[in-house]
């Protein structure tokens, strides 16, 4: 969303975009907070043809919003400027990924691992940082070409910065660094980093932040140089989580260090996608023995120091699924669970508090009756569900906030 627009009642205009296979990218906005769409939608709006997986952001004016998404050919991540609030966005064109960095992320060889992308963020802060405009880009990707062409694991992070993006330049350009190569024969290189997603967050002095799961842990690391170099990473989930599976992080910042995290999290330990660990034959025929997931977030207001400390809590009030959840996208087969479609957000509003936006498909839908009938139990494996949007917020702001200090640099 982009900010109060004064020449239209000083309602800000709201970018919206979505995917279809053919013919790709399509977008338009709304001037009236999503009451109605302007029409007809723009269906062209990804200038390289063949594109997956798109993100926006929009910096704080009134018309000016950016869009991610991978070029199907090549996997390069392509980036583009709109000037007219997210209609077309021919203002500028650029590659998140950079020629040193895609012989080890991009569609090399047939058998390429490639990469997965995390949103596209823009720096916003309103702190007279010179750092606002800049744009960044996290991806993971195996750790070299060799790597990649031999259909490697996920195992490197990856942040690409661009400095320009915000000075109107007809090409956007950026420069990648490694935030982190997980060891040979650790959780993250078996795993890989791309258990959906990779997140970026920028506070509001310009300080950088991106989160990953290795399926088993998630972490972060912070830049306060504008994303050229990265603290080594810190394990975010403690107490309960620990040994367990934990995957689909996302992370907000703002404040002065203050970064949130969330995440979800298993009462099994395995990967989250192996259907024997995470949904074991129960004596009774129930789903009781299953994986149990549960909402965590945890919050810091020091996050961009060496070693952070965290809060964790429980954000949800019971577990929201059971069994599996798959990290594998379009690849997810019937066996393991997809069914909370990759949605899973948090967000800090001007009072600093947390607001979570979460899918629960922990009970049997009302159409079960039909849909599946004689199975209408919430512990029955064969109960029809659906998964519901959830949304849950912080009551009080941690009373530690920072709002003042130096700019990243």
């Amino acid at each position: 969303m982009n900010a109060p627009d004064p020449n239209n009642s000083a309602i800000p205009n709201l970018a919206l975009s979505s995917l279809t296979l053919a013919p790709g990218v399509t977008a338009t906005n709304s001037r009236n907070r999503g009451d109605t769409f302007f029409t007809p939608p723009n269906v062209v709006a990804a200038l390289v043809p063949g594109d997956d997986r798109m993100w926006n952001d929009a910096p704080d004016d009134p018309s000016t919003v950016y869009i991610s998404y991978h070029d199907l050919a090549t996997f390069n991540i392509e980036v583009q400027r709109s000037n007219n609030g997210g209609l077309t966005y021919t203002a500028g064109l650029g590659e998140a990924i950079d020629a040193a960095t895609l012989p080890a992320a991009g569609n090399i060889t047939p058998t390429a691992s490639a990469n997965v992308a995390a949103q596209i963020k823009v720096d916003h802060n309103t702190s007279s940082c010179p750092s606002r405009g800049n744009l960044y880009v996290a991806f993971v990707a195996p750790d070299s070409a060799t790597e990649n062409a031999a259909s490697g694991p996920l195992r490197s992070v990856y942040v690409g910065v661009s400095t320009n993006a915000g000075l109107d330049a007809p090409t956007i350009t950026f420069t990648d660094h490694k935030v982190f190569t997980s060891p040979a024969g650790s959780p993250g290189a078996v795993n890989g980093g791309n258990n959906i997603f990779p997140a970026l967050a920028v506070d509001n002095f310009g300080y950088v932040y991106t989160v990953w799961s290795d399926n088993q842990n998630i972490f972060l690391s912070s830049s306060s140089d504008l994303g050229n170099t990265w603290t080594s990473p810190v394990r975010v989930n403690r107490d309960g989580t620990l040994g367990k599976s934990n995957v689909f992080p996302w992370v907000a910042a703002d404040a002065n260090g203050h970064v949130v995290v969330t995440w979800l999290g298993s009462s099994l330990a395995g990967n989250s996608n192996d259907v024997a660990a995470m949904q074991p034959t129960c004596a009774d025929g129930t789903i009781n023995c299953w994986a149990q997931w549960s909402v965590y977030v945890a919050e810091s207001v020091n996050g961009h120091a060496a070693i952070p400390s965290f809060t964790q809590n429980t954000a949800s009030d019971h577990f929201i699924h059971a069994g599996t959840v798959c990290t594998n996208g379009t690849g997810c087969s019937n066996g393991d669970s997809r069914a909370l479609a990759d949605f899973f957000q948090v967000a800090l509003d001007t009072q600093h508090r947390a607001n979570i936006a979460f899918a629960d498909d922990h009970v049997a839908s009302p159409l079960c009756s039909r849909q599946s009938p004689g199975h209408c139990a919430n512990n029955d494996p064969l109960a029809f569900r659906v998964a519901v949007p959830y949304f849950t917020y912080q009551l009080k702001p941690d009373k530690h906030i920072v709002t003042t200090g130096l700019c990243a640099r």
